[in-house]
C-alpha cells in the first residue's frame, strides 16, 4: 500500500489558520487571539517551572550532569531547562521533575 504523502496546501507564516479553515473573519480573529492567549499562558507556565528548577541547581551548585542524575533525565535536558527552551518539555514532565527535588507543584485556579 502506498501512503499519499503529496503537499497540496502550505499555510503561510503569519496567516489566520482559521480563516483558512473557513471560518468566518470575526470568528477567525477571535479563535487565533484564544490561541495565541493560551500559548503564551503555557509558555509563561513552562518559563515559571523552568526558572524554579534553576534555582535549585544554582542554589546547590550543582554541575549540570550532577543535577540531570538527581532528576533523572539527561544533561542536554537540563540545560534546555537552565536556558528556558520551552518548546522542548511538557508541563508534566517540569512538574515531575520539580516532585523529584520536593518542590512539589500546586495549581491554583482564579
Amino acid at each position: 500500500m502506498k501512503v499519499d504523502t503529496e503537499i497540496r496546501h502550505v499555510t503561510k507564516a503569519g496567516a489566520n489558520l482559521f480563516l483558512e479553515l473557513g471560518f468566518s473573519p470575526e470568528e477567525a480573529k477571535r479563535l487565533q487571539a484564544a490561541s495565541r492567549k493560551q500559548i503564551n499562558d503555557t509558555r509563561l507556565l513552562k518559563q515559571q517551572l523552568m526558572t524554579e528548577l534553576s534555582m535549585w541547581i544554582e542554589k546547590h551548585h550543582l554541575k549540570q550532569a550532577d543535577a540531570a542524575e538527581i532528576l533523572m533525565v539527561s544533561r542536554p535536558r537540563v540545560s534546555d531547562v537552565v536556558n528556558q527552551k520551552t518548546a522542548k518539555f511538557t508541563i508534566d514532565t517540569l512538574v515531575e521533575m520539580l516532585s523529584r527535588i520536593g518542590k512539589p507543584v500546586k495549581l491554583a485556579i482564579r
